[in-house]
């Protein structure tokens, strides 16, 4: 699932985006209402968390921007925890609101509702060729076989297969899984897929991981 945050006090942010990639998400951050709109315009999301009170744009005017476009789940994570804002959020169209400070836990399991009741469901268990990735028992497989993954690995396995087909960069790999912006020359990718390889892919075939030189990395199978 495809989350955006959108929340310009950066520890906070870089907290959500963690705690979240490390839940099984891909996520992007835009640290303003106007990277915010930009991250809207240009990409269909399952899920939008979104503060109220944002440079450029606000929270309320990227709603309606939202809304225009179409039913994604909102949930608004504010300060602003006055009644008539909170009235105001939901006649706007959000769908939850969560006041600061608040406990991740509580924030996951709020998201993880929303979605459950939006028209986008979470893909439970993934299947390409004899890989088995089960999502909420996070647990994965070849052929029948089970593979003990760190918790990384996992995180990076379920981005692929998320994304499947799609040629990920590693740039995008690293803000996904690590949340992290890195110089070109840092092989912290390189590692963790040659890891990962060893376990789910070199043993098997067909091989499902590929590279894509000078781009980065793609899960899929061969067409049958």
């Amino acid at each position: 699932m495809h989350l955006l945050v959108v929340e310009d006090e950066a520890k906070t942010a870089q907290f959500l985006a963690k705690g979240l990639v490390e839940s099984g998400f891909s996520v992007d951050v835009a640290l303003n209402g106007l990277d915010g709109r930009h991250y809207i315009e240009e990409q269909a999301y399952d899920l939008i968390i979104l503060d109220v009170m944002l440079p450029g744009l606000n929270g309320w005017q990227l709603l309606k921007l939202i809304r225009q476009r179409g039913d994604t789940p909102v949930l608004f994570l504010t300060a602003k925890d006055a009644l008539e804002d909170r009235v105001r959020g939901l006649d706007l169209g959000a769908d939850d609101y969560l006041v600061k400070p608040f406990a991740f836990v509580e924030l996951l399991a709020r998201v993880r509702t929303l979605l459950r009741r939006g028209p986008a469901r979470e893909i439970e268990v993934y299947r390409i060729a004899d890989l088995e990735l089960d999502v909420l028992r996070r647990r994965v497989s070849r052929g029948g076989q089970r593979i003990a993954l760190t918790n990384k690995e996992f995180a990076l396995l379920h981005l692929l297969a998320s994304r499947r087909g799609e040629v990920l960069s590693r740039t995008l790999i690293a803000s996904q899984v690590w949340n992290l912006n890195f110089d070109s020359d840092t092989n912290m990718v390189e590692v963790a897929v040659r890891r990962l390889r060893a376990k789910v892919d070199d043993p098997y075939l067909p091989k499902l991981i590929h590279t894509v030189r000078g781009v980065g990395y793609q899960l899929d199978a061969p067409d049958e």
